[in-house]
């Protein structure tokens, strides 16, 4: 029976012209490789070289025999540097939650630069908000978490289980106006200039009222949407302002809306939470990854969103 180690000695033989420099490239003995050349012409029942010099050369078998061995040993080569590829490739699949704006502005170009990687990951996304992805980690039915708080980035004691927090991007809140509003030629907008507006709110709306309290008026709502998509096209139309946070600005900007950001209202600090140990796994890392790397891209297009 033929074995690979008689190909190989006899593609180096066919190479190098004498067993003694087959021995030397191949790291063997000069014994060894005389002895894989007697049994490989037993198992083939044919001579395969004949003494030329201080060398040998092959005969028209083992020419023959030496082709084909260099055929197969190259297939083999080929087969190994597949496998070291799929080997290398890592595949997992990550638990993921997140806040609705994460979900829409960031997350699909993490995806699609996860897709030119060596990792293969399959993302279960859920929409949630802050509190919920908290006791989603300590149950540990996540394994990761996009959330967002307030200026203080505080999350300390959010969760029993100890957590790694992964700074994302600073987000800031801003207000939507109609465009040729009075109050678009403005950089930046403050609460009590919007007491006489229509306002378009989101039911979640209890910060906002406190707020516009403190600014001395109540604002008058004549619809209540969490959509962003139907909160911009009512502004666009007129019927009113809203409130947006500058990553729902980017996945659907709308020429008729004039995004201005809003004074005296604390910036959303939008970060990653995750199990220490999670940060070990390799879907996990390389998806935390890519979300850091789109996160840096899109702070400058958050930051220049009111003059979008």
């Amino acid at each position: 029976m033929i074995d690979l180690r008689q190909l190989t000695v006899l593609a180096e033989v066919c190479r190098a012209g004498s067993y003694s420099a087959a021995a030397d490239r191949l790291g063997y003995t000069q014994p060894a490789v005389s002895y894989h050349m007697r049994a490989l012409e037993r198992a083939v029942g044919v001579p395969l070289t004949v003494k030329a010099g201080r060398g040998v050369r092959l005969t028209p078998a083992g020419h023959r025999l030496a082709e084909r061995a260099q055929d197969v040993l190259a297939g083999l080569r080929d087969v190994e540097n597949e496998f070291e590829t799929l080997a290398a490739r890592t595949r997992g699949r990550v638990r993921m939650s997140s806040v609705q704006s994460v979900c829409v502005a960031v997350l699909p170009a993490a995806l699609a630069r996860l897709g030119t990687s060596r990792i293969e990951v399959e993302v279960e996304l859920g929409q949630t908000d802050s509190h919920d992805a908290y006791r989603l980690l300590d149950a540990g039915e996540t394994d990761l978490a996009i959330v967002t708080d307030d200026e203080t980035g505080d999350v300390s004691g959010a969760a029993h289980t100890p957590l790694r927090r992964v700074p994302l991007l600073v987000d800031r809140r801003h207000v939507l106006l109609p465009r040729g509003h009075a109050l678009a030629g403005r950089r930046s907008v403050g609460l009590a200039d919007l007491s006489r507006e229509r306002w378009i709110l989101e039911r979640d709306r209890g910060r906002l009222l406190r707020r516009c309290a403190e600014a001395g008026f109540e604002p008058r709502v004549v619809t209540t949407t969490d959509d962003q998509a139907t909160t911009l096209g009512l502004v666009g139309d007129g019927v009113g302002i809203a409130l947006m946070d500058g990553l729902g600005l980017l996945p659907r900007p709308d020429p008729r809306v004039e995004p201005r950001p809003l004074d005296d209202w604390p910036r959303r600090h939008v970060c990653a939470l995750l199990r220490p140990e999670a940060a070990r796994v390799p879907a996990v890392a390389a998806l935390l990854e890519a979300l850091r790397a789109v996160a840096v891209e899109h702070s400058g297009e958050v930051a220049e969103a009111a003059t979008a």
